[in-house]
């Protein structure tokens, strides 16, 4: 056992970032390729994994320390069904977007599903999963 103290930890110096989880968030927005499918909302669920520091959080117990998933929660619930998509790709990708707005969020993973695919044979859900990192 290391006789270093607790505190001494550095999450960035372990190689595996640290994580905060948004899972199964469901909105109704238009996206798709189809005229029925932009005449009328359709369920999506979206799990999103927001990569940053969070080792000044773990010590200072400070929502200012790391990413406020409730105003991220807000804003995607906000911005998303104010929005028309085609591709599941594109609805990700502003996801992700929003997500890289906050300045604590380095890099972002987000998954999206479509729970009711238009499709002729029996599909639980369609989805894409996407990562994009902060540019500069």
């Amino acid at each position: 056992m290391s006789s270093e103290p607790l505190g001494a930890y550095d999450s960035a110096d372990s190689g595996t970032p640290d994580i905060v989880e948004v899972r199964g968030l469901e909105l109704l927005l238009y996206c798709g390729v189809l005229e029925e499918e932009q005449a009328r909302r359709q369920p999506f669920r979206f799990d999103l994994d927001l990569h940053l520091d969070l080792s000044a959080a773990g010590q200072s117990d400070d929502l200012t320390d790391t990413v406020n998933y409730g105003a991220l929660i807000d804003l995607l619930a906000i911005t998303l069904p104010a929005e028309r998509f085609q591709l599941l790709e594109r609805l990700a990708a502003r996801a992700a977007e929003l997500a890289l707005s906050f300045p604590s969020v380095d890099t972002v993973t987000v998954r999206v599903r479509k729970l009711r695919p238009p499709v002729a044979s029996i599909v639980a859900t369609t989805g894409v999963r996407i990562h994009r990192t902060r540019n500069g």
